[in-house]
């Protein structure tokens, strides 16, 4: 009888991103996932109720070993890892920092699932980063997790174009299913020795630091394009927003519009059943979806309904 050696991996990350990566590797027959490590559970929603990140919900599905340390860079945890022989960790949005000790467990690699084509765009917001500055493509990248943030090896990288009006939200669930072959295809190489690390090129590095709620706030004078961009790339979190007479709006889709209008940026210069036309630093911005204090999404022209606003009105 020949026992063929199944793959062992320690499996990281916290939000939806890592589900697919993490679901992938728990349907291959020559992979045991020996533990699950996420973050704890956090108070959630008006009623603050613990709920636990979305790849505890799928690890749980998937009846597998979960571990949710406050820390992870702890002797116990460096223990309980150790202990588990893992070949891989496979680490996908994890949110900490992973010490030198912690990242020498596994036989073979530490790999990360990084939603950008590295060097570009290391850190925690690569997704929104690439639609805000209207970069024509994106993808992920797989690596072999160094002590700096995204700074390891580069093992692959696969590349999608980004359509125009995509959000940050169709982008991430996209990255996201992609990452998942990519991770498969790595272990795959790297175990018929078909890869070999290769360093980055931290000269033509950038970042795309965590986003804040503040970096909502639309500023109407860029162009309509860039605008469109901002608040494509704000959608779902934190939600692109702006005020008129004190009241904040949160607006969800908007497409660029005619060009020059002479008018300052910021002002509502046309009402119609397309949507709400508003002046940018070159040419125009149609909201067609947006939120009031109601706190109803709603298409422009119910808006309007509710909410009648005067020609030559202004966003801050």
């Amino acid at each position: 009888m020949t026992h063929t050696h199944k793959t062992r991996i320690v499996f990281m990350g916290t939000p939806d991103f890592a589900v697919p990566p993490l679901q992938a590797l728990a349907a291959r027959p020559d992979v045991t996932i020996c533990l699950v490590v996420t973050q704890p559970d956090r108070p959630k929603g008006r009623g603050r109720k613990l709920t636990g990140p979305p790849v505890k919900k799928a690890a749980m599905a998937l009846g597998l070993d979960i571990f949710q340390p406050e820390k992870l860079n702890t002797d116990a945890a460096a223990d309980l890892l150790t202990s588990l022989a893992p070949d891989y960790f496979v680490v996908a949005a994890f949110g900490q920092i992973l010490s030198r000790r912690i990242l020498d467990i596994p036989i073979i690699y530490p790999v990360n699932i990084h939603a950008s084509l590295l060097p570009r765009y290391r850190g925690a917001a690569p997704i929104q980063a690439a639609i805000r500055n209207m970069d024509k493509t994106c993808g992920v990248t797989t690596m072999v997790m160094a002590k700096g943030l995204d700074t390891g090896d580069i093992l692959l990288k696969a590349a999608t174009p980004i359509h125009p009006d995509e959000t940050a939200q169709e982008l991430h669930d996209r990255l996201s299913a992609m990452g998942a072959d990519l991770i498969l295809d790595t272990i795959d190489q790297i175990t018929n020795h078909r890869l070999t690390p290769i360093p980055q090129d931290h000269e033509n590095a950038s970042y795309a630091p965590m986003l804040k709620k503040e970096d909502g706030r639309i500023d109407w004078t860029l162009s309509n394009r860039e605008v469109v961009a901002h608040i494509n790339a704000m959608n779902p979190w934190p939600g692109a927003f702006t005020h008129m007479s004190g009241t904040r709006l949160k607006i969800f889709t908007a497409v660029p519009g005619e060009n020059a209008t002479g008018s300052t940026p910021g002002t509502v210069c046309g009402l119609d059943s397309q949507g709400i036309h508003v002046a940018a630093g070159s040419g125009t911005v149609i909201i067609l979806e947006l939120m009031g204090a109601s706190g109803k999404r709603l298409f422009a022209d119910a808006f309007l309904r509710g909410h009648p606003m005067d020609l030559s009105a202004r966003f801050a």
